[in-house]
């Protein structure tokens, strides 16, 4: 047995970020969500909750969170992933992942944990520190989104076509002239019909416009007109994004600000890409305004994505800063 155990230390060593535990979760409903452990067992428990939604995790984002400091636990949301089953929008709501949260934190025997999201990641992480704040130590966000219509419409028809209006012009010309009127809805119901015709251009169209706006710098600014109706290649995150987007996320109107008196007590840190086209600053600053216990933290140069120049670098930090702070109120 000494052979085998000290095999084990060396393998650890070797890849400090490898897992410790992985599982398919059972959650109801049917669905069952990958979950993740990194880190030491004895670490600060902490969460990491990906954008979309409908992306799932990746694994570097294992290496947001110092192994020798935290006991971090990634988890692909329903439908997300090698979540199952895949792409199932049936029993899944923004309830439905604040009540899978609570699951895996019982599961861990966590009284209490860091929560950490970006973009639809940090919808979903205001909504649970909201649903249940004596059970967050502490939040790191980047690039708040509010999960609202007026901020998906700020940047689909205001910030794409001041910027790219050639992009705007191929954006709407997946549409009939009738539904340009409400471009946004159109995309919905297009990306959710069930009709392989209509649902791949759209959804590729709707991918491949919110990955240019979310890049600072984009090595394309305009649409491929001409592929948009290949069967190869079709993304899933748009069909989980129309899925909450046409559903108002599963909130009322402006939930997450009117509620943020329920974060009174909860440190936070906000980092935001200065030239954010999907979620910009002034959301970032809204928020802020009405929870006092959050610093908010520009990045430069920067736009949405975690890859762009100095933000993974500033996420970095604030969750170490924020490990700092909380290691501090602890008792």
């Amino acid at each position: 047995m000494a052979p085998d155990a000290d095999a084990g230390k060396s393998t650890k060593r070797a890849d400090p970020f490898a897992p410790l535990t992985s599982e398919l979760l059972p959650v109801g409903d049917d669905h069952e969500v990958y979950v993740e452990s990194v880190g030491r067992a004895d670490g600060i428990p902490a969460i990491y909750l990906h954008g979309g939604p409908g992306s799932g995790c990746q694994p570097d984002h294992r290496r947001l969170f110092d192994p020798e400091r935290f006991h971090a636990i990634l988890f692909d949301q329903r439908g997300a992933g090698r979540s199952r089953p895949k792409s199932r929008r049936e029993d899944n709501t923004l309830p439905h992942l604040i009540a899978d949260l609570e699951t895996i934190r019982e599961k861990f025997g966590f009284e209490r944990w860091m929560v950490v999201g970006g973009s639809w990641g940090a919808t979903l992480a205001l909504a649970y520190a909201q649903a249940h704040p004596k059970r967050v130590s502490g939040i790191v966000l980047r690039a708040t989104f509010l999960g609202t219509g007026e901020e998906l419409e700020g940047a689909f028809l205001n910030a794409l076509p001041r910027f790219y209006p050639g992009l705007y012009e191929d954006f709407l010309g997946v549409l009939t002239p009738e539904e340009r009127a409400q471009p946004l809805d159109a995309y919905y119901r297009r990306i959710l019909d069930s009709d392989p015709a209509i649902h791949d251009p759209a959804a590729r169209a709707w991918g491949e416009t919110e990955r240019i706006l979310s890049e600072h710098t984009p090595n394309r600014v305009r649409l491929d007109l001409a592929s948009l109706g290949s069967s190869r290649g079709v993304p899933t995150t748009p069909f989980m994004e129309a899925h909450y987007f046409a559903n108002n996320s599963f909130m009322q109107p402006d939930q997450l600000i009117n509620e943020a008196g329920k974060l009174a007590g909860i440190p936070g840190i906000i980092v935001q890409g200065r030239y954010d086209l999907l979620c910009p600053p002034a959301t970032s600053q809204a928020l802020a305004a009405v929870w006092r216990e959050a610093e908010m933290r520009i990045v430069e140069g920067a736009g949405h994505t975690l890859y762009d120049p100095g933000v993974r670098n500033a996420v970095m930090k604030a969750v170490a800063d924020m490990a700092s702070r909380i290691t501090k109120q602890e008792p």
